[in-house]
């Protein structure tokens, strides 16, 4: 059995802060938490859902989306979701130069590569949805689909489908060309 050293919210921060932008860390119960560098695929799917989410949240002026920023989930777990979306009644009093930002955001979006575990997965998710986000995305670029879990439970859209989203934005519904997220061709 490994032994696990804990280390507290100040030296998840200065280690943060020495760390090099190719480093990517997350705090959980004051574990450090490694995680690798994504893929040419993951990152392709990331932007093109996060290009995607951030030209509807700007239409609709409904907050902010963004990419691989921290948040602060409780004293001493940190995450850093892929892409986030914060609505615009949590961005009161908001500072844009503070990381880690100190709460859920209100959608975290995570995409999964094959090194991800099942069991930190679903963890993930049960973490952000305790700490307050409304929804948590799996998207799946091997398997083309996503994964929706929220308080009314989870449900799942493939690739042939669009993907549509009206729960976090009541009145307006965000669609998505599945076929399009999970297109292998990179100049799409």
């Amino acid at each position: 059995m490994g032994i696990t050293t804990k280390i507290s919210f100040g030296e998840f921060q200065r280690l943060q802060d020495e760390a090099d932008e190719t480093v990517r860390y997350e705090l959980d119960e004051g574990e450090l938490i490694l995680t690798p560098s994504p893929t040419p695929r993951h990152n392709l799917v990331s932007f093109r859902l996060r290009r995607a989410l951030a030209a509807f949240v700007q239409t609709h002026e409904l907050g902010m989306v963004t990419g691989e920023v921290d948040f602060r989930l409780a004293v001493n777990r940190v995450r850093k979701p892929d892409v986030a979306f914060i609505a615009k009644d949590q961005l009161e009093g908001f500072d844009l130069d503070r990381s880690p930002i100190e709460r859920a955001p209100t959608l975290a979006v995570e995409v999964i590569s094959p090194s991800n575990l099942a069991l930190d997965t679903l963890k993930k998710v049960r973490l952000y949805l305790a700490a307050g986000a409304q929804a948590v995305w799996l998207v799946y670029p091997q398997l083309k689909v996503i994964e929706i879990h929220d308080r009314e439970g989870i449900r799942g859209v493939a690739e042939q489908d669009v993907f549509v989203e009206s729960r976090l934005f009541p009145g307006i519904e965000f669609s998505l060309s599945l076929t399009a997220l999970f297109d292998d061709n990179p100049e799409h």
